[in-house]
This record gives structure tokens, C-alpha cells and sequence, in this order.
């Protein structure tokens, strides 16, 4: 079938063409962003699960009923090479700005600006373009300290506090959150404490992998009545049959059951791994049927596509020490494995090891879904690396 008119969208936080299987988590962002609204108490939340469950997509849902319901919004994404600090910096700047539009001059406004211009000289964030466009005198001794769990409370404080005297609210998108330190997380988390306790309008909304609750956790033992952290799983074979066939409907193209069932089967129903094969069922198809036969060939064409991207490009980014570890994990099956059987793969004590599956966990590749077990963060991870074993 014509490729220019295939629906599916396989990709890093791409819209798929049917949103399905996440109805009541987004009742559940609706509500809390009403409440927060409101002023009234609300939990922030953060979305957990494994790559390819559509966190990111999630994420860009909840920023669009948070705009329709008059916020401001700021959707970051953490990574490894850059402050919490310096990620913020930029939109709290936009955000505080945007407060400061309109005809009537709003003090709490004024300040929050002021407060900005403090946080970023205390922490001396090298932002050429926040220095330049903060053209106000800082709010000395507020947020200027250079402690971060110290002045980002100030900070969020005075945010929202600007928020309020404008009659709106603000939301704090974050992907990624896992890639935090722990001197970060507490900071944030202090920050929503405090927002807490005053009932401002500020709403965080993260997503992370598995290990962000144990983060969490660490940082601070109080999260957990801060935050909500709902489990983004793979859908229900019912769920992952409407991802499938109704784009296709709409277009006149008929999956068969059959078809549904071997996608089912490869794709274990997670929502990235559908949109693939979907994509590829769609081009290779000849008629507007597609059947098992059409499924074997979109099956060979779809591991052939991950395993020359999706895959291959975490796998690269490891070091020799950790590519190891992680074909040992593969050789023992999909897992959660122990560690002293990865260790044994090894022919190495665990102890020596930890600091690798340490690292492999910072990275983002495995994750400890309870003590001393060890998983691929990655769904199909493990037959990726048994296909690159055996070629």
C-alpha cells in the first residue's frame, strides 16, 4: 500500500494515530490539574515505566489539557550532561516573562523576576542569553545562596506566588527524571513541599524509568506523599488491537485476527513496538488485507529496523565492561535476574561487578525492580542482543 498514506507513527515521543489503553490516566492529569487550578490540594505525579510504553507521549497529552485549561507550561527533557538548574533556567524565565505581560504592573510578578535574576547569580549558571534578558536588579538575599535545596524552593515560591496574583497556574513537565542527582531530586522536591504547604498554582509532572522512585525516595523520605507515580505497562491485548486496526479502518484496510495475534505475540503490546510494526505491516502489504504472511515479512522488517537503530544506538554507547554485563543478562533470558547469576555469567564475585551494573543503571539501561534483581529498562532488549550474539 501507498507508503505517503501510512498512519503509523513509530518514534521518540511521537503521536501514534490512536491513543489507547490511557484513558484514565488522563482523567486522573485532568482532575489534578483542576484541583491545582483551584487551589486545592493536589498531588504532583510522576508517570514510571520502561522505555517504549509512550511516557513522552503521555507527557505531551498532559501539556495540551494543561494549556486548554489556561496554564503555562514549560515540557523539559533531564539528561546526563546538564544541570536541573540550567535546564529551568530558560523556561522559568519565559514562564515569569509571559507573567509580566498586560497593562497592569503586578508586584508578585516583579518579583518573581527578580528572584530569577538571584537564582541564576547564586548558582552562577553560565546562560548568556538569561543574563542578558534579565535586565532587572536581583532580589538580594532571596534564592541566592548557591545552595540548590535551598534557593530553588525560594524560587518555585515566588513562582507561583506570580502565578497566583495573574489568576493562573503553571506546570512543570520533566522527562527523564531518573537522570537527576540526588542532590537535584531533593531540591525538587523541597521546592514542591513548599508549594504544597502554601497551596500554590503549580502542578510537576515527570516521567522516568522504574529506578525513578527509588530516586525519589533517597532523596527525600517525604516524596512519597508529595507524589502520585502511576505504572505505564505495555496494552492489554484488547487496547493494542484498537492501536492497530482502527487507523487502519479509517482508511479502508483490514487487519485480520490472525495478523493481530502474531503482532500481539512479537510486540508484547508495547505501544512503540506496535506503531513499527504497524508502519511496516502498512508499506509491505499488498492489498488493503493484511494477513500472517504480510505479519512474517513485517516481522523480519521490523527487527531489522531496531536492531540497526532502536537498539544498536544504547547498545553502542556502552563501554566493553558494560556491553559484557549486559550479554550475560541476555544469555540468562528476558529476566528480572538475580545478581550473583549475572555475576556467575561473568565468572567474576558480584561485589567486582556492582560498580558496572551501577553504571548501566545511571545510564538508564537496566533497572532494579527489587533488591538485587536486575532487568533490561528496555523491552526486547535481551533478543536484540541474542540476534547480535549469534550473527
Amino acid at each position: 500500500m501507498d507508503p505517503a498514506l501510512n498512519p503509523y507513527a513509530p518514534g521518540a515521543g511521537t503521536q501514534p494515530p490512536e491513543l489507547t489503553g490511557r484513558a484514565n490516566l488522563l482523567e486522573a492529569a485532568r482532575i489534578a490539574l483542576t484541583r491545582t487550578r483551584n487551589g486545592l490540594s493536589t498531588k504532583s505525579f510522576i508517570l514510571v515505566g520502561l522505555r517504549g510504553v509512550g511516557k513522552t507521549v503521555l507527557l505531551n497529552r498532559v501539556e495540551d489539557q494543561a494549556r486548554e485549561a489556561g496554564y503555562l507550561t514549560s515540557l523539559i527533557e533531564a539528561h546526563e550532561e546538564k544541570s536541573l538548574p540550567a535546564l529551568l533556567l530558560p523556561e522559568l524565565r519565559r514562564i515569569l516573562l509571559n507573567l509580566d505581560r498586560g497593562e497592569k504592573v503586578e508586584a508578585a510578578v516583579k518579583r518573581g523576576i527578580r528572584v530569577l535574576k538571584s537564582f541564576t547569580k547564586g548558582l552562577k549558571v553560565t546562560l548568556g542569553e538569561v543574563e542578558i534578558g534579565l535586565d532587572i536588579d536581583p532580589e538580594v538575599g532571596v534564592a541566592d545562596s548557591g545552595d540548590l535545596e535551598a534557593d530553588l524552593p525560594a524560587l518555585f515560591l515566588a513562582l507561583g506566588e506570580a502565578a497566583r496574583a495573574r489568576k493562573t497556574a503553571v506546570a512543570i513537565i520533566i522527562d527523564e527524571l531518573q537522570y537527576l542527582s540526588e542532590s537535584e531530586f531533593s531540591a525538587l522536591i523541597m521546592a514542591l513541599h513548599k508549594i504544597a504547604q502554601k497551596g500554590l498554582p503549580l502542578l510537576l509532572v515527570g516521567a522516568g524509568l522504574p529506578q525513578v522512585v527509588g530516586l525519589a525516595g533517597r532523596s527525600k523520605s517525604y516524596a512519597e506523599r508529595l507524589f502520585d507515580y502511576p505504572e505505564i505497562g505495555p496494552l492489554s491485548p484488547a487496547d493494542a488491537r484498537l492501536a492497530l486496526v482502527e487507523p487502519a479502518e479509517r482508511a479502508g484496510v483490514v487487519f485480520q485476527q490472525k495478523a493481530i495475534d502474531a503482532i500481539y505475540a512479537q510486540t508484547q503490546g508495547y505501544p512503540y513496538f506496535l506503531q513499527e510494526w504497524g508502519y511496516q505491516a502498512w508499506n509491505l502489504a499488498p492489498t488493503p488485507k493484511i494477513d500472517a504472511a504480510v505479519v512474517a515479512r513485517t516481522t523480519e522488517a521490523s527487527l531489522g529496523r531496531l536492531d540497526a537503530g532502536f537498539f544498536r544506538v544504547r547498545f553502542d554507547r556502552l563501554t566493553p565492561r558494560e556491553k559484557d554485563y549486559m550479554r550475560a543478562m541476555a544469555s540468562l533470558g528476558a529476566g528480572p535476574h538475580r545478581s550473583g547469576e549475572i555475576a556467575d555469567k561473568l565468572k567474576a564475585p558480584v561485589r567486582s561487578v556492582a560498580p558496572v551494573r551501577s553504571s548501566l543503571i545511571s545510564k538508564g539501561m537496566i533497572y532494579s525492580p527489587a533488591h538485587g534483581d536486575t532487568g533490561f529498562t528496555v523491552p526486547l532488549f535481551d533478543a536484540y542482543l541474542r540476534r547480535m550474539m549469534r550473527s
